[in-house]
């Protein structure tokens, strides 16, 4: 596959099959589901009487025009416009931004780390944003019950619980099912919010005043700490702006782009104006200014669909955090894990349990603990706007190293969005206190993860080379062979941490059977930086005599590991393998923390219950299970 040239080279579209339309469509029900939804919370939490903002004609017509030009400056400039040609071969989102980044840096080892780690970061924030979203949009939606009918508000916790744990329950069985629905429930949506708001805004004309920026920086200057204070309730019309990005790879950026301009941002646009125009008019609509946007009559149906649209985006967010989960695994950051694919024609639908079960304790914990989208949107934020930051911060890496442009610009260009990204999220860490440690906590434990098992990863490479010392594999099987060794039938595959280190696997069959088959294969499994690897370049065979072959197996962040495949990939190089005929050696390490060698003890320990715990090897690989041997070893590190 080649790269790219550069940014000015298009997004590579995989479902070439589907009309521009189509794609645009799809994209409308998966990607902005996020962002398409915060109308419902935005404009209450800003004036929630604890931030101590007061409603006057002033800071309705400041926040709406803050919100407006935040939407057309950070999302339609820096992610539609800047970020999107930031494409590693069509992918994009966070990790594939960080594969870009590093691999532009690779001269530069000590950059090169400090990168993979706030890439990994801005990763692990992600998780804590995919516990809030469907936490706080689900809940949002649900309290429209208690405008419609104040008597239901004991019950709004109580139904909200019970939507988002049916969520959770149905995503073992994949997307494909309601997946056909998301793109015409959306467009559905976002057409209601656009005409509500509309027809607000056409009885209080005096909201499109908003368009003016220079009454959004008035309300700045003259509100100080206040109007601060307020950038963290603000940003929540912003997110999902990440998705964006993260969603290229599927549809390609012109239907993203189509959507967005077409459809999105003006019903966006549409409805905030429409929420201020209420506000404006009746000061008593505060309380829920979305809700407050329809009649009496229309209020039940728009909870439903409310409803329906926040299951969407949070569908959106958890399907996300199983690809991101993937990528991580590939590129080295996380453990493997149990992966069910839930789409025989879709390799990207995927579900991964343990993740499910995890982002769902904590959505349970989020409701209960928080118990409404307004002490919720107190918690939101910090995820999201660390994670813009650290994207706008690997942008700057691409945009200098990958793409040569001059160092001035580039400081100007990712300068100028960072100056922006950091006042929102200095803005949310004021609300570390009310609930925003609750995501910063969810992000910290996956980091101390992410870092914890791409450290200890790498210890165990340099562990496996000590243990070998100076002798390669070929120097090894030279001086077994130089004595009598009993070969037995068949075909042994032994996986290897490192294509040139004696795997553990070989030594203790060799200690406990004194035997080797007739043909032994050392496969090593290795990542690149890039989505996808073209199969007829998985492979690379190297004899080593004795009809003995090293292996090299290549896949990208985003292929599936599929062993036995890559076996049948041989034969075209000359090498036949039938892998119903094989045997796997396998090493199951016993790691022992002994401190003082690469972390600190309590990290080597959790390092060590992790390959403990670790998922199986043999359905990561896609191995027959009858058709492997698992060997123990210990290793220090």
């Amino acid at each position: 596959m080649e790269s790219p040239s550069g940014p000015q080279a298009g997004a590579q579209i995989r479902h070439v099959d589907g009309s521009m339309a189509k794609l645009a469509l799809a994209a409308i029900g998966i990607v902005f589901g996020d962002i398409g939804t915060s109308p419902l919370y935005t404009m209450s939490t800003v004036f929630d009487v604890n931030h101590g903002l007061t409603l006057t004609r002033a800071n309705v017509l400041g926040v709406v025009s803050l919100i407006i030009w935040s939407l057309m400056i950070v999302v339609t400039l820096k992610y539609v416009t800047l970020i999107m040609r930031a494409h590693n071969h069509g992918e994009g989102g966070i990790m594939a931004l960080l594969a870009l980044a590093s691999s532009s840096v690779m001269d530069r080892p000590r950059l090169r780390n400090g990168l993979l780690l706030a890439g990994a970061f801005g990763a692990a924030l992600f998780y804590g944003d995919g516990v809030i979203t469907p936490a706080i949009s689900v809940l949002s939606a649900v309290e429209g019950l208690q405008v419609a009918e104040p008597r239901l508000k004991p019950f709004v916790v109580s139904i909200a619980l019970i939507v988002l744990i049916a969520l959770f329950l149905v995503q073992r069985r994949g997307t494909t099912g309601i997946g056909a629905v998301f793109g015409p429930v959306m467009v559905l949506w976002f057409g209601v919010i656009a005409v509500s708001g509309l027809l607000n805004v056409s009885r209080a004309p005096a909201v499109l005043a908003a368009f003016n920026p220079f009454l959004g920086l008035e309300f700045l200057v003259r509100n100080g700490w206040l109007a601060f204070v307020s950038l963290g309730a603000l940003v929540l019309a912003l997110t999902g702006a990440e998705a964006l990005y993260a969603d290229m790879g599927h549809f390609g950026a012109p239907p993203i782009r189509l959507s967005w301009f077409a459809l999105v941002l003006p019903a966006l646009g549409l409805n905030y104006l429409g929420q201020g125009a209420l506000l404006l008019s009746d000061a008593k609509a505060v309380d829920n200014p979305f809700f407050r946007l329809f009649p009496s009559v229309a209020l039940f149906p728009m909870v439903l669909l409310a409803t329906v649209a926040t299951v969407i985006a949070s569908q959106a967010v958890i399907s996300g955090a199983f690809s991101m989960t993937k990528q991580a695994m590939q590129l080295g950051f996380m453990p493997r894990m149990g992966i069910v694919h839930t789409s025989e024609r879709e390799v990207g639908q995927i579900y991964v349990p343990a993740i499910n079960w995890l982002l769902l304790i904590g959505v349970v914990a989020a409701v209960l603990g928080f118990g409404s989208s307004t002490a919720l949107g107190s918690a939101y934020g910090i995820a999201v706007t660390g994670t813009m930051m650290i994207t706008t911060f690997l942008t700057f890496y691409v945009v200098r190293y990958a793409w040569h442009y001059n160092w001035l610009l580039c400081v100007l260009a990712t300068g100028f969005f960072f100056v922006i990204d950091f006042a929102f999220f200095s803005a949310n860490l004021l609300k570390f206190v009310d609930g925003g440690w609750f995501p910063l906590l969810l992000g910290a434990i996956m980091f101390i993860v992410m870092s914890t098992w791409h450290r200890g990863r790498a210890l165990m490479v340099e562990e496996a080379h000590t243990h070998a010392g100076t002798l390669s594999l070929a120097q090894y099987l030279d001086g077994l062979f130089a004595k009598e060794t009993i070969r037995v039938p068949g075909t042994a595959v032994f996986l290897s941490i490192d294509i040139n280190v004696v795997p553990h696997a070989l030594v203790n069959n060799l200690e406990h059977n004194h035997v080797l088959h007739e043909r032994a294969l050392f496969v090593h499994v290795t990542n690149l930086d890039v989505p996808y690897v073209p199969r007829e370049q998985r492979v690379a065979i190297t004899p080593l005599g004795h009809n003995c072959h090293s292996i090299v197996v290549t896949y990208g962040f985003k292929d599936e590991a599929n062993l036995p495949q890559a076996l049948r990939d041989c034969e075209p190089k000359g090498l036949v393998v039938d892998p119903a005929q094989v045997s796997y050696f396998l090493s199951h390490a016993t790691v022992v923390a002994t401190g003082g060698k690469g972390m600190p003890v309590w990290r080597e320990r959790l390092f060590s219950v992790m390959v403990h715990n670790i998922g199986n090897i043999a359905a990561y690989f896609k191995l027959t299970a009858n058709r492997v041997i698992e060997l123990g070893s210990r290793v220090e590190i």
